[in-house]
C-alpha cells in the first residue's frame, strides 16, 4: 500500500491542520438528489485514505454522511491506524441554524451522529440565513459568529471559521469579533484564483481552505458552452508532463505554493493517494505564471437561487432565478437518510 506524507498548516490558534484533506460532499444528480448510493464507496475510500496517511476530514451537516465519518473514524481508531489526536475533523453548520442557540444544537447533533467529544474545525457554510422552508431569515452572520464563539468557548469545538465569506463580510467580522476565524472555506482553483479574497485572508492570518479545486476539468461535467479548463488542455497537459505528474496534481500544487489548503474529493483509491502526491515537486516561475493566466473569475458554484438573499456573497448574474432545492432545506443524515 503507497503511503503519502502530508505537510501541515499552521493556524492563527496556533493548531495545525494537514495542507490536504479528504473532502467528503457526494453531491446532487441532474434532479437536484442527494447521491446516497455513493455514501458506501465514501466509506471504503475514505478508510482507504486514512491508512494511506491522511488525517484531515472535510464534512458538514448537510453532506449527509456525518454518520459514515464517525464510523469509519471509529473502525480506524479501534483497530490502532490513527489516535483520535491524529486526526483534523472539519464540520460545517448549515443555513438554516443561523441564530446563536441553534449553532451550539447543530455542534452538537453533529458530535452526536460522528460519535465524537470534540471537532477541531467548525465552519458557518454560508453567510446566508435561510431557513428550511426557503424563506430568507436575514439573521445577522455576526450574531451567528456569537454562536461560534459560544461552542470554542464551551470545548466543544477547538478551532471556529467560516465559508463562502467575501471580503467585505470578512472586514465586517474581524472588526466585530472577539475570535478571529481561522479558516476562510471557498471555492479556489485555476480559473478562479480569487487573488484579492487570498491575499487579505492571508495579510490577517486567515488559511484560506480551497473547495472545487479542479474546477470543472472533467469532461463530463462540461457543457459546450463552459470556459474551465479541460484535463485535457495541451498547455497543462506540457507542464505535467514537464514534471512527471497529473494535470491535477499540478492543480493541487500551484494552490499549495500559494499557501492555500486543499480538499479534493475522490472515490476512486488511486485518486486518493495522487491527490496526496504533490508535495515532492516545485512548479518553477514561469510555469506559475503561466498557470495564473487560466484564472478568468469563472465560478464552479453559484447558487443563483440564493442571489437575492441578505448577505449572498457572490456577484449577480442575469438569469431566471430557480427555487431552491428541497435537498439544500430539509434532509436526515446517513446512507439510509434516516438519521436526525
Amino acid at each position: 500500500m503507497s503511503k503519502v506524507v502530508i505537510p501541515n498548516f499552521k493556524l492563527n490558534n496556533g493548531l495545525e491542520i494537514p495542507a490536504l484533506g479528504y473532502g467528503t460532499w457526494l453531491g446532487l444528480n441532474e434532479k437536484g438528489e442527494f447521491i446516497v448510493e455513493d455514501a458506501p464507496k465514501l466509506v471504503d475510500a475514505l478508510s482507504y485514505a486514512i491508512d494511506v496517511g491522511y488525517r484531515h476530514i472535510d464534512t458538514a451537516h448537510l453532506y449527509r454522511v456525518e454518520p459514515e465519518v464517525g464510523s469509519v473514524v471509529k473502525q480506524k481508531i479501534q483497530e490502532g491506524v490513527v489516535k483520535r489526536e491524529d486526526l483534523f475533523i472539519t464540520t460545517k453548520v448549515w443555513n438554516s441554524e443561523h441564530r446563536p442557540e441553534d449553532v451550539e444544537k447543530s455542534v452538537k447533533a453533529s458530535l452526536r451522529r460522528m460519535g465524537l467529544n470534540y471537532l477541531d474545525l467548525v465552519l458557518m457554510h454560508w453567510p446566508i440565513s435561510v431557513s428550511a422552508e426557503g424563506v430568507d431569515e436575514k439573521i445577522d452572520y455576526l450574531d451567528t459568529w456569537s454562536g461560534f464563539e459560544s461552542v470554542l468557548k464551551q470545548g466543544l469545538v477547538k478551532a471556529i471559521g467560516v465559508s463562502n465569506f467575501n471580503v467585505e463580510q470578512l472586514t465586517r467580522l474581524l472588526a466585530n469579533c472577539q475570535v478571529v476565524p481561522v479558516v476562510n472555506q471557498v471555492e479556489i482553483n485555476l480559473n478562479l484564483g480569487q487573488k484579492e479574497l487570498v491575499d487579505y485572508c492571508q495579510k490577517n492570518n486567515i488559511l484560506v481552505v480551497a473547495y472545487t479545486p479542479f474546477g470543472r476539468m472533467v469532461p463530463s461535467r462540461l457543457d459546450t458552452t463552459c470556459p474551465a479548463i479541460r484535463h485535457d488542455d495541451p498547455i497543462m497537459l506540457d507542464i505535467a508532463k514537464k514534471y512527471g505528474k497529473t494535470v491535477q496534481q499540478v492543480a493541487l500544487r500551484y494552490l499549495y505554493q500559494r499557501g492555500i489548503c486543499s480538499i479534493p474529493k475522490t472515490l476512486t483509491k488511486t485518486r486518493v493517494v495522487e491527490n496526496a502526491s504533490i508535495f515532492d515537486f516545485q512548479i518553477d516561475d514561469a510555469d506559475v505564471a503561466t498557470l495564473r493566466e487560466f484564472d478568468n473569475n469563472y465560478r464552479t458554484v453559484r447558487p443563483v437561487f440564493w442571489q437575492n438573499f441578505n448577505n449572498y456573497p457572490f456577484d449577480k448574474v442575469n438569469v431566471d432565478i430557480t427555487e431552491i432545492p428541497l435537498s439544500l432545506r430539509k434532509w436526515k443524515n446517513g446512507a439510509n437518510l434516516d438519521i436526525d
